[in-house]
């Protein structure tokens, strides 16, 4: 997010000297509102990971475990809440890349329904996904930062207007249980995750079936398809949108160039990491001639679908509970020798963004290796306010946000 202070890098080195002429209207209300803002944190280079591994400029620790990932791409955000930093940050989810970390930081991330937060002065992968959210260490901290962000901005053209959808006071009732909740399951997607994260979910499951939710078996019949589309339709947004770190326009600009094709080839090659090269090519090849109809166009009709998918699944419940991640925190470089299985790490979470619907992930359980886990549930467009109460009924009936990494206790 681009502010007025410091270096906005997007955890790049093209950008690594860049500083930003104005503040993000999300950083601006922050500050309007009294806000002390220490710092910033850092990232996979222009979001782009799942792991905060792909940095051009440091590399992030989980702090519940130095060798794990914090996750990505906002896992410096979500390392710093649960390591006490701070008590909130702000990060951006593009597939995933609020409540993944949370979970593997064992904190709260709230990804609100696309249009809801002001994406204006936030740096750009893929322009129809990305949603700028909140961390915090319980549910409240996230509806409290929800309440200070969220709201038209005239500035952004994709934000919603409030006679559209009107901003509430998102702390208000927020521990009033939701009467007669039913609650969404898709036994057979949340399969996919690994022993501990099922185990950790059936619990979750019974907290609330305990509080007098009613658990609905429902079908998503296009969500094994969310990962394929989701990479043909982030990578040809962020092909486009990095069109402009070219050593001329923006950034590192390299050294005595023979002409200007020198310009853009080698300043992008010097400065841009392999992860951001892999996906500005995969787009670009999407779009390309012969191939866009074959590969983007079909996408989008594929998120059509997983878009349907869900109205009709909402229809039969409030809320959606499903794992964040099939996994808790990998080790540091256990995956970056394999983006494939590193692009499967946002499995459960991508959907959320290609239907542009609210996500929050709130802490649920630790694993065999004292790692946390974290519980995703989503809800229909624009109803963080029920989201919120849905996540602190569990919340408020356990103590799983209280758990602190050993680093702080």
């Amino acid at each position: 997010m681009c502010t007025s202070f410091g270096a906005t890098t997007c955890g790049s080195r093209i950008l690594e000297n860049f500083c930003a002429p104005y503040d993000a209207t999300a950083i601006r209300k922050l500050l309007d509102a009294d806000a002390v803002l220490i710092g910033k944190t850092n990232m996979d280079e222009f979001a782009m990971g799942s792991s905060t591994e792909n940095s051009g400029l440091k590399q992030t620790v989980n702090p519940w475990a130095p060798d794990r990932v914090p996750g990505g791409s906002s896992g410096g955000s979500a390392a710093a809440v649960a390591a006490r930093l701070c008590p909130v940050s702000l990060g951006s989810d593009t597939g995933g890349s609020i409540r993944q970390p949370a979970s593997f930081c064992g904190v709260v991330g709230l990804k609100p329904t696309y249009g809801r937060v002001s994406r204006y002065g936030l740096v750009a992968y893929g322009s129809s996904l990305d949603q700028i959210g909140p961390f915090g260490r319980t549910v409240a901290d996230a509806a409290l930062m929800m309440n200070v962000i969220a709201g038209h901005d005239p500035s952004d053209s994709t934000s919603v207007d409030e006679t559209v959808a009107p901003v509430p006071d998102y702390l208000a009732g927020i521990d009033e249980p939701v009467e007669g909740l039913r609650l969404g399951v898709v036994s057979a997607f949340n399969a996919g995750s690994e022993a501990s994260v099922q185990v950790a979910l059936n619990v979750a499951i019974d907290v609330y079936r305990q509080a007098g939710a009613e658990i609905v078996e429902i079908d998503l019949p296009h969500f094994d398809y969310a990962i394929a589309a989701y990479y043909v339709i982030a990578t040809a947004e962020a092909s486009s949108n990095l069109a402009r770190y070219d050593g001329v326009h923006y950034g590192h600009r390299t050294a005595n160039p023979a002409d200007y094709i020198q310009v853009y080839s080698r300043s992008r090659e010097e400065a841009l990491g392999q992860e951001v090269k892999r996906r500005i090519m995969l787009g670009t090849y999407a779009l390309s001639s012969g191939y866009c109809d074959a590969y983007y166009l079909k996408a989008l009709k594929v998120r059509n679908l997983i878009r349907s998918d869900l109205v009709r699944a909402f229809e039969q419940c409030d809320a959606i509970v499903m794992p964040v991640a099939p996994t808790t925190a990998f080790k540091i470089g256990e995956k970056t020798d394999d983006p494939l299985q590193m692009y499967l790490s946002d499995i459960y979470t991508i959907s959320a963004n290609l239907a542009g619907i609210p996500g929050i992930s709130v802490p649920c359980g630790l694993d065999e290796d004292h790692l946390p886990i974290g519980l995703q549930v989503l809800a229909p467009a624009f109803s963080e306010a029920k989201l919120l109460r849905i996540a602190r009924m569990f919340e408020a009936a356990t103590d799983w946000h209280r758990k602190k990494p050993a680093l702080v206790e």
